[in-house]
């Protein structure tokens, strides 16, 4: 008679034919999710990572950069119809950020800081010859703003940020985000455990970055859950989490150097992002414009699209005025035809 195998065998059996399963199914729904869910726009390959992009407005108006935050991506401004109100009179670039939406995110030993990502997105925009943008961040997307403005000054015309973090704090989401950023570990988590958690805790999430105001229809229509759900996106989701503290300890003493247009948005009710936030970088940049917003939770950018419009708008007339200094202190001709011009009558004597 044969001896029974011992338990703990069985277990450990029983227990990798489970996470084998779910693993295959995992990466079957994401790939039925990918041939179901086209690109729906435009590609471009920058720095060996595919980029997908939307391009917007008349081709001689004012350039707008959209950033989107953790957990979306880009079509999150459409479904907010901020992208849409913007297109009316400026040229709207909104791209995915690498591993969200249909943009790809290789591994090859770069780390997906909002630093590197801002690099690469200044790189793709002006790629696409949408040169000195004013830049809108939202949420984690505020700190790629900054990134590309500090790096980058001449880049950027101005920036607009919504619901954002900037000062280092002590945050369980980063805690918990940590294992799923770990290569391997956190790949092994997505295909099995992490995999189920997110299924069942996404409707409640995006109810909660919404709360108090209700998740519009348009969200699930433009971001359905079978895209947000993939592996690769859910690693970009973890590994944005636990640069989020890091890379606001790296900018914080860094801010006073802005000096650009800046307008900070962000709702009192946003129980993600503390308005306090906001509030202290209102206090190292004194000439940046501050609009709290009442009743309003951390998806600012689907209720106060007048104060965003009003920043952007704001950060076009300032740029375009400095420009305009700028060609008459270089050009002595144009100085003196605004002498001539601007020279007040003599008075009688």
């Amino acid at each position: 008679m044969r001896p029974e195998p011992p338990l703990s065998l069985i277990a450990l059996s029983a227990f990798c034919a489970t996470a084998l399963s779910s693993a295959l199914w995992v990466e079957h729904a994401s790939r039925q999710a990918e041939r179901r869910r086209h690109a729906p726009h435009h590609l471009i390959h920058i720095a060996g990572t595919r980029l997908h992009y939307r391009l917007e407005g008349p081709h001689d108006a004012p350039p707008v950069l959209l950033i989107h935050g953790n957990l979306v991506h880009g079509a999150d401004f459409e479904a907010s119809g901020l992208l849409q109100r913007l297109a009316q009179r400026h040229r709207v670039l909104v791209i995915d950020r690498p591993g969200f939406g249909h943009s790809d995110r290789p591994r090859g030993g770069t780390v997906w800081t909002p630093a590197q990502q801002a690099d690469l997105l200044h790189r793709a925009a002006e790629a696409l010859g949408v040169h000195r943008p004013v830049v809108v961040g939202h949420s984690l997307g505020t700190q790629v703003a900054l990134a590309m403005a500090l790096h980058q000054p001449q880049s950027v015309a101005g920036l607009v940020l919504v619901g954002g973090y900037y000062w280092p704090s002590l945050r369980l989401d980063r805690w918990l985000a940590l294992p799923g950023a770990v290569p391997v570990l956190g790949d092994l988590l997505r295909y099995t455990t992490a995999a189920w958690t997110a299924r069942a805790t996404l409707g409640a999430t995006v109810k909660a970055i919404f709360d108090p105001l209700p998740v519009p229809e348009r969200f699930w229509d433009l971001l359905p859950r079978d895209l947000l759900l993939r592996p690769l996106q859910q690693r970009a989701i973890a590994e944005d989490g636990a640069h989020m503290v890091p890379q606001a300890r790296a900018l914080k003493d860094r801010y006073a150097q802005l000096h650009l247009p800046v307008t900070l948005v962000a709702g009192t009710a946003d129980k993600v992002v503390s308005p306090q936030q906001s509030v202290r970088l209102h206090a190292v940049l004194p000439q940046a414009r501050l609009h709290l917003v009442d009743g309003v939770g951390h998806m600012a950018h689907y209720a106060a699209q007048a104060q965003i419009v009003a920043g952007v708008e704001h950060a076009v007339a300032q740029a375009a005025a400095a420009a305009d200094e700028e060609r008459r202190r270089l050009d002595p001709a144009l100085r003196r035809d605004d002498g001539a011009r601007g020279a007040p009558p003599l008075a009688p004597v």
